[in-house]
């Protein structure tokens, strides 16, 4: 099973000059998702699972999108259940369902440009997603031992800690805080505005008091030591005076809560699910909850009444018969 790399490793399309082959639509359909502004990473995604999946018609000689039956797609998907993984386990049911969303969402642009009289794909059954709960979420004592851990005396200790309090206050994705600017804070509001967002959605969300003290902490004594002219207002940013990379920022949070010794592990996210928890054991409502995390659907976010037992805990001491 061909693998998704990066786009500069990517091997040559099969069949690249004739430009009715399945490579040469892709490019046409990966241009259109660009020019409707879909987010880079959601097209480089797109492209990669694509690209996996031409390569493994080009080996049943299907060649053009006219090739590709319903029977075919049912075959692929098939692949991708068998499909073992170098350490032998299967794929997921999440990880085969991203693998054929991009698929059928190509078809049935295909199908809407008439360059197939009907859809092979719109009929495809997908994977069952599994529920899954988050792995780890914080307790308020736990939060506080990895907001301790930063050297808050050193330029990038104070700067750690002033993300780690956005990240626990806001429960802001990871991308979302590397995307902040000196002027998305409110100081005198207590709010921060959150640019192009998961799906390219603006969202202006409240922050603690404690976490825009330690952010404005930050901005006027060690940002001035780390910032690089010209000043495009980044927030965080690096020693080299650029912006923190996604792998970067992962890592540095991972290794306070690995320093904490809690017995947990996580990164950027994991603070995301302990605001939500937390809120919710505090009494907040789940449609703020939604707000706050920028979910599109409350049934996302609804996850979170599964991981907050300590409410359902207290419910059932009180009504149950045998507590």
């Amino acid at each position: 099973m061909p693998k998704r790399g990066h786009k500069k490793k990517d091997a040559p399309l099969p069949y690249a000059d004739d430009p009715e082959s399945l490579g040469a639509w892709m490019k046409r359909y990966v241009g259109w998702l660009r020019v409707k502004q879909y987010a880079t990473t959601t097209v480089e995604r797109q492209e990669g699972y694509l690209r996996a999946f031409i390569a493994w018609s080009a080996l049943r000689s299907l060649v053009r999108p006219q090739d590709i039956t319903k029977p075919i797609l049912e075959g692929y998907q098939r692949t991708l259940f068998y499909h073992r993984q170098p350490d032998g386990r299967p794929l997921s049911a999440r990880a085969q369902h991203s693998r054929l969303v991009p698929v059928r969402a190509f078809f049935k642009w295909l199908t809407k440009n008439n360059v197939l009289l009907y859809n092979p794909a719109g009929e495809l059954e997908l994977p069952r997603l599994e529920y899954r709960l988050p792995k780890a979420v914080l307790t308020a004592e736990e939060a506080e031992a990895v907001m301790v851990r930063p050297d808050i005396h050193e330029p990038t200790g104070l700067r750690d800690r002033a993300i780690l309090e956005v990240l626990y206050s806001t429960g802001m994705r990871r991308m979302e805080v590397i995307g902040l600017h000196v002027f998305d804070l409110d100081i005198e509001r207590g709010t921060v505005m959150i640019r192009q967002g998961k799906g390219k959605k603006d969202r202006m969300v409240p922050m603690g008091q404690r976490a825009l003290g330690w952010v404005q902490r930050y901005v006027e004594k060690a940002r001035p030591e780390l910032v690089v002219p010209p000043d495009d207002g980044t927030l965080f940013l690096t020693t080299m005076g650029q912006s923190i990379t996604p792998s970067r920022m992962s890592q540095l949070v991972k290794d306070y809560v690995d320093a904490a010794d809690l017995g947990k592990r996580g990164s950027c996210h994991l603070f995301r699910h302990t605001m939500a928890t937390l809120m919710l054991q505090g009494g907040a409502d789940i449609r703020f909850i939604q707000q706050m995390l920028g979910h599109v659907s409350l049934e996302t976010t609804q996850m979170y009444t599964q991981v907050s037992i300590v409410m359902l805990k207290q419910v059932h001491e009180a009504t149950h018969p045998a507590k």
